[in-house]
């Protein structure tokens, strides 16, 4: 840009050049004689042409050319070009030349002649150039004195303000303004000969006036400027009236637009006017060089804009083209200043013009375009930005007033929006309550009918089940097994592996033995292709078995529900596939369910399969299934029972009735506390009353008295006063929770027993004690049969059942049948159908030492022990008699042949040792292939001929930590020996020194060490000649 200001060339030697072309066309007319128009023509074109070219050179060199626009109503003129610059043909001795076009209307001065006056006035305004002496003296008398040299001057980049006809000396930038160069002379752009006259300063000194401080000063009125725009007036547009005592107000923005409208019409009529008539210059060249720069800042205070300061004089010369969008945008700048009480404002001149330019089509300018023309903009800004500014300004107070009416309207729409948001809100709520109950009433309405339907219907398919039962069960049936938990979810939520819990009985499996049964069994785990292949193989070890009459099936519903901890027959219920699978496969053919814990969704199985269930209603599962329902159903049958109270809901029951256990039956040393809906030990605590102060007293007191006094209440009344002060404390202390599974103290199982009810039951007071279970079925046509019955193992805790021996051998098997059948009676007339377990206690009372069997516990449900009873009979193709509790095998074909034919075919007796839950972490790590090549290595195996030997029992794929085992030998001591070694060899096999694991191997170990030890002393006492008071085993009931 440096360069091609440079390189433009200068007006003075432009108008030389014009000049010379006009002096050389004079000359080539004077030496015409005969007039020869062809030549004039020529050379006149000649002329035109090269000034044309000077002119073109030099308005391409101007940044700031402005074109002159027609008016608007001149319509003939405005479709006319413009007039290219011609000589003064008067000048010529012949005139023949066509007349110029007249017009009507104002007449302007040709465009050659406006072109030629404005380059006039700019080398007027340029002391630099070399024609300005020329001009002045020859325009209008003025001599400049004579320069003999002239020093070139830096090349500096020009900056013309908008619209401005002339060139911009050159810029002055804020470093050098600092610095103290301001001026042509200062930065050595004049010649060092030109001498410089400096007008005389306005102000002149005086001295100043000292007034007495006593004398008050009367206030000057206040002159306010007011800027206005006013061409009617005479007035220059954009001039300053004071009026002194009376601020005029500002104009008005459409007085204002209408004005400058008006101005820009005037302007246009009058501008080539006005620039062919000069006048005189009132400033001398420096002083015009100062007035012509483009960086002017002139100062604002109070909002009061001073009109006659040469700062601003000087700035509204430089850009009186562009003056009226200027002028618009000072309005609102002060408008901004007045409105916020700035009390000075420095304004950069050029930002406000370039901004005021830009921003004339754009609209009104922004807060931050009206402050970034500010040279004190961080001052300016921190001031505008104050809270409170606004209201100290131009009609501060009527804003205050605004702002607070506003501010209060807003609040109280504020609240009342809240209020109506409120209560849309809290109605929004009621609706979607008032849904919500209806939805849910109709639902249980719904549900209510649904389960009343399925009742019915489960009534009347048990009805037809009891009337057809002799036929369905000699003929072709499908049995579906669903061994299913349908406790309570608090129940279901303390079971560790609930699905691997209801997957223990894959003995059900065996009822495939009779050639008239298929059977589906209803996985709740997913079996891999290897666990069903063991399956297919095991029962095929027997017999040659179909694997169509086997279909194990899991329901799809296990992959979405995996920790919702559901029963088998829920998971059946939402399996929409599964249920669509089954139907096809029983259609044409006598099928009904075998369920586990009976459960309102199996009705709804049964209902959507169409088929009955063998069981007991719900209603009557719920009643006869809990402990205390256990004790009305004993005590109806007439079955010695212990000690002991149930339906205990209150604490001061349960301490007034322990009391008086506690004092009526002294030789108890140990009392249970068993919860209504418990299973598996994990809702049952005990405690040792021997540790009691009181009870020691009592003991004192029951030998002073003697037995027979000691049975009247007057005799116990002081003793229960003792124990039932002391009993409280004593049971906070000393009780012991069997398992810690769900209850961490005595606290939290003390108010889980209260709000579901509990029994108080005595231990047996003996150390030789013996527990066993019974398997009864009550069929639908009325029929009661035992189907197993075995003494139990336990492992770790004597409350715990962890496996048993089948048959039992603790007690006479006349006596337990007897009991079996009247309790089976019983249940019979109380509605109890299906398959249920007995446990029983008995053990040598030690004041009489007599056996005494004890009924203890009912469970309405498919056992364990009898799907491990129905895996024994299928592998070893035996009968067990439960009535003389003998379990006999049929002989090998080999020792048939060597007995006499007269005899018969000969049997065996066996004895079987069965766990169905044994758990080592351990055994996780190692594949079941694996495994059982293990197992095999060992000698843990079956031997079919012999039908003896161990039989394992795999449950899942995935997290393989159990299993379960059994193991069949000619006698009770060697199937016991066998199990216990076999536990041996496969914990050392899968364990590490290192790693031993968790487990219940070590338990089960000593437990059967324990009944061998007790065995081999009644073998010993058998062969005396004494009475046989029966075999006993060292365990205790649950």
């Amino acid at each position: 840009m440096a360069e091609a200001a440079g390189n433009r060339p200068g007006v003075g030697g432009v108008l030389i050049k014009v000049q010379e072309d006009l002096q050389r066309l004079r000359d080539s007319v004077t030496h015409i004689t005969v007039l020869d128009l062809q030549t004039l023509q020529t050379a006149i074109a000649n002329t035109e042409q090269a000034v044309k070219e000077h002119v073109d050179e030099y308005l391409n060199s101007i940044n700031n050319h402005i074109a002159t626009l027609p008016l608007i109503t001149d319509t003939e003129e405005s479709s006319e070009q413009l007039a290219t610059w011609k000589p003064q043909l008067d000048l010529l001795p012949l005139r023949r030349l066509p007349a110029a076009r007249t017009s009507v209307g104002p007449t302007y001065p040709p465009s050659g002649q406006q072109h030629k006056l404005a380059a006039n006035l700019k080398i007027m305004c340029n002391p630099a150039n070399p024609s300005a002496r020329d001009v002045l003296n020859q325009k209008y008398g003025v001599q400049l004195p004579m320069l003999s040299k002239r020093r070139p001057a830096l090349a500096q980049p020009l900056r013309a303000s908008p619209g401005s006809p002339g060139s911009c000396p050159p810029v002055v930038f804020d470093r050098d303004r600092y610095r103290g160069v301001s001026g042509p002379q200062e930065r050595g752009l004049n010649p060092p000969t030109v001498q410089i006259s400096v007008d005389q300063l306005p102000v002149s000194s005086r001295p100043a006036l000292l007034f007495d401080r006593d004398k008050k000063l009367l206030a000057t009125p206040k002159t306010d400027v007011v800027i206005r725009a006013d061409p009617i007036s005479g007035g220059e547009p954009g001039s300053v009236v004071a009026h002194k005592g009376i601020p005029a107000p500002p104009p008005s923005l459409a007085s204002i637009k209408s004005a400058q409208r008006q101005r820009l019409r005037q302007s246009e009529q009058n501008r080539l006017v006005t620039t062919c008539e000069p006048k005189s210059p009132s400033v001398t060249p420096v002083q015009m060089s100062i007035a012509r720069s483009s960086d002017f800042c002139f100062t604002i205070c109070n909002g009061i804009l001073d009109d006659t300061a040469s700062d601003f004089l000087a700035f509204k010369q430089c850009y009186f083209l562009s003056w009226g969008s200027i002028l618009s945008f000072l309005e609102h700048l002060l408008k901004l200043l007045k409105d916020y009480a700035v009390p000075m404002a420095v304004v950069n001149s050029q930002k406000a013009a370039e901004l005021a330019v830009a921003l004339e089509l754009e609209g009104l300018p922004t807060l931050e375009s009206l402050l970034s023309v500010l040279e004190n903009e961080e001052s300016v800004r921190d001031l505008v930005q104050r809270p409170g500014q606004r209201y100290k300004g131009q009609n501060g107070t009527e804003m205050a007033a605004i702002k607070i009416q506003s501010c209060w309207r807003r609040f109280r729409a504020r609240g009342d929006y809240v209020k109506y948001r409120r209560q849309r809100w809290a109605a929004g709520v009621i609706a979607i309550s008032w849904l919500l109950h209806a939805q849910m009433t109709r639902m249980k309405k719904a549900l209510k009918e649904s389960r009343k339907r399925h009742l019915e219907m489960f009534h009347t398919r048990a009805k037809h089940l009891a009337a057809n039962w002799n036929h369905i069960r000699t003929s072709r049936r499908t049995i579906i097994h669903i061994p299913s938990l349908g406790f309570s979810l608090p129940q279901r939520l303390c079971v560790t592996d609930l699905d691997i819990e209801q997957n223990l009985q894959m003995g059900r499996l065996c009822d495939i033995q009779d050639p008239d049964v298929d059977v589906i069994y209803v996985s709740p785990v997913q079996l891999g292709d290897d666990l069903l292949q063991y399956y297919h193989r095991f029962l095929r070890l027997t017999s040659d078995i179909s694997d169509e009459r086997v279909k194990i099936i899991t329901p799809e519903a296990i992959d979405h529900f995996r920790t919702h901890s559901m029963s088998l027959s829920t998971l059946l219920k939402y399996s929409p596939r599964t249920l669509k699978r089954i139907r096809n496969l029983i259609r044409g053919r006598s099928a009904y369910i075998v369920g586990g814990v009976l459960h309102s969704d199996d009705l709804d199985v049964a209902e959507a399969l169409g088929v009955p269930i063998l069981g007991s209603a719900p209603q009557v599962a719920q009643l006869y299934g809990s402990k205390s329902g256990s004790k009305r159903l004993f005590s109806g049958a007439g079955v010695p029972v212990p000690p002991g109270a149930y339906c205990i809901y209150n604490q001061q029951q349960m301490y007034e009735v322990l009391a008086q256990l506690v004092t009526s039956n002294l030789e108890v040393k140990c009392w249970l506390f068993k919860m209504d809906n418990e299973f598996g030990g994990w809702g049952t605590a005990y405690c040792d009353v021997t540790l009691m102060k009181s009870y020691k007293w009592a003991l004192k007191e029951f030998r002073r008295y003697g037995f027979e006094k000691w049975s009247n209440l007057w005799a116990q009344e002081p003793a229960l006063l003792h124990i039932l002060e002391e009993l409280p404390g004593f049971l906070e202390q000393h009780v012991q929770l069997v398992t810690k599974v769900r209850f961490s103290s005595w606290d939290v199982f003390l108010e889980a027993f209260l709000s579901q009810g509990g029994v108080v039951e005595a231990v047996p007071p003996s150390d030789s004690i013996t527990n066993l279970t019974v398997d009864m079925l009550v069929e639908p046509n009325g029929e009661v049969s035992m189907m197993s019955c075995g003494d139990q193992i336990h492992a770790g805790s004597p409350f715990q059942f962890s496996g048993s021996t089948v048959p039992q051998s603790s007690m006479e098997p006349t006596d337990l049948h007897t009991l079996c059948m009247r309790i089976g009676e019983t249940c019979k007339a109380r509605g109890v159908l299906g398959y249920f377990s007995i446990d029983f206690v008995t053990f040598l009372h030690p004041r009489t030492m007599q056996q005494q069997v004890w009924a203890t516990d009912l469970d309405l449900r498919y056992s364990d022990q009898l799907s491990m009873t129905q895996l024994m009979l299928m592998m070893s193709g035996g009968t067990l008699d439960c009535r003389s509790s003998s379990l006999e095998v049929p002989l090998p074909m080999s020792e048939v042949q060597g007995q006499d034919s007269l005899e018969g075919p000969g049997s065996s007796c066996r004895y079987a040792v069965m766990c169905p839950h044994l758990r080592h972490t351990n055994l996780s790590m190692v594949q079941y292939k694996v495994f059982l090549h293990m197992c095999q290595a060992l000698g843990v195996g079956f031997d079919i001929k012999e039908c003896q030997g161990t039989l394992l029992i795999l449950h899942d794929n995935h997290r393989r930590q159990t299993l379960g085992m059994l193991t069949i030998a000619d006698h009770l001591q060697g199937a016991l020996m066998t199990f216990a070694r076999n536990l041996s060899a496969i914990h050392q096999e899968i364990s590490a020194p290192s790693m031993q694991g968790e487990s219940n191997f070590q338990g089960l170990i000593k437990d059967i060490e324990g009944i061998l030890g007790i065995a081999v002393k009644n073998q010993a006492s058998a062969e005396m000649p004494t009475e046989n008071l029966g075999t006993e085993t060292t365990s205790a009931h649950p």
